[in-house]
C-alpha cells in the first residue's frame, strides 16, 4: 500500500506539496512513482520560472512511459533538486524525502485550500 503522509497536501494529478512559510516543496507521490515504475529521467523547471497552478512544469520518464508533472500551486521556482535530476531513482526510493522536484515561492497561498488532504488522496487512489 502506498505511503500518504498526513502533513502534506495533494493534487488530483498525484503531486504533493509540503509548505514551510511561503515556500512549497513539490514532488510526486509514492503511488505515482509506483505506477511509473523505474524512473530514468527527471526534467525539472528552471529556477526563476513563474508557474500557474495546473501548468505543466516538469517531466518524468520511466522505463515504460513519460509523464507530465503539473504545478499544484502558483509562484516562482526558487530551488530545484539537482540530486534527483542527476539520480532520478531517488524519486522511486524517496518520493517524499530526497526525491522532491522543486521549491516554489507561493504567489497565492489560498490555492492550497483546493488541494486534497491525505485522507481525500487516499480515497482517490483506493487506499
Amino acid at each position: 500500500m502506498s505511503q500518504v503522509p498526513s502533513d502534506l497536501k495533494y493534487a488530483k494529478s498525484h503531486e504533493w506539496v509540503r509548505v514551510a512559510g511561503d515556500i512549497a516543496t513539490v514532488g510526486i507521490t509514492d503511488h505515482a512513482q509506483h505506477e511509473l515504475t523505474d524512473i530514468v529521467f527527471l526534467e525539472v523547471p528552471a529556477i526563476g520560472r513563474k508557474l500557474a497552478a495546473g501548468e505543466t512544469c516538469a517531466v518524468v520518464e520511466s522505463i515504460k512511459t513519460a509523464s507530465d508533472i503539473y504545478s499544484p500551486v502558483s509562484g516562482e521556482v526558487v530551488e530545484i533538486n539537482k540530486a534527483a535530476a542527476d539520480n532520478p531513482a531517488l524519486v522511486n526510493t524517496e518520493p517524499f524525502a530526497g526525491g522532491w522536484f522543486y521549491k516554489i515561492k507561493l504567489s497565492n497561498a489560498a490555492e492550497l485550500n483546493a488541494l486534497l488532504t491525505a485522507e481525500a488522496y487516499k480515497a482517490q487512489i483506493g487506499g
